[in-house]
């Protein structure tokens, strides 16, 4: 199995992401043991913020890490978990509310591929950037 980051690599829909992990320096958080769980945006999901909000998130790597970091939770959660909670705590330290009711959703975003194991965690891949408030 691979780790998180070989997972996205590897994928042809998360080019968008894995550019920003590099530009905040989180590649070695992610390919270490973990684990984690990460809400993935795809780079339709990162398409769909106003128009020039990416570069400027990526000449802002403090803001930048705050936004990639609130989609990371500590410990490795299947849709199954999650389904049994109200919000997680992100790495960043902001909630993120889970609803399963219908369909499953974290914050603002569907999930649209659940349960993606990886050797340091799990995928759950999202159709919208979540931003903190």
């Amino acid at each position: 199995m691979a780790d998180i980051v070989e997972i996205a690599v590897a994928a042809d829909n998360f080019t968008t992401l894995v550019t920003a992990v590099q530009a905040a320096n989180l590649v070695e958080t992610l390919k270490s043991p973990g684990p984690f769980t990460v809400f993935a945006p795809t780079d339709s999901a990162f398409a769909k913020l106003p128009p020039g909000t990416i570069t400027t998130l990526v000449q802002n790597i403090p803001q930048l890490t705050r936004i990639l970091t609130y989609h990371v939770v500590p410990g490795r959660l299947m849709q199954s978990d999650l389904a049994k909670l109200e919000s997680v705590t992100s790495v960043e330290g902001s909630p993120i509310p889970i609803h399963c009711s219908d369909g499953f959703e974290v914050k603002n975003a569907t999930v649209v591929a659940a349960d993606i194991e990886a050797d340091n965690g799990v995928i759950h891949v999202i159709d919208r950037v979540i931003l903190m408030g």
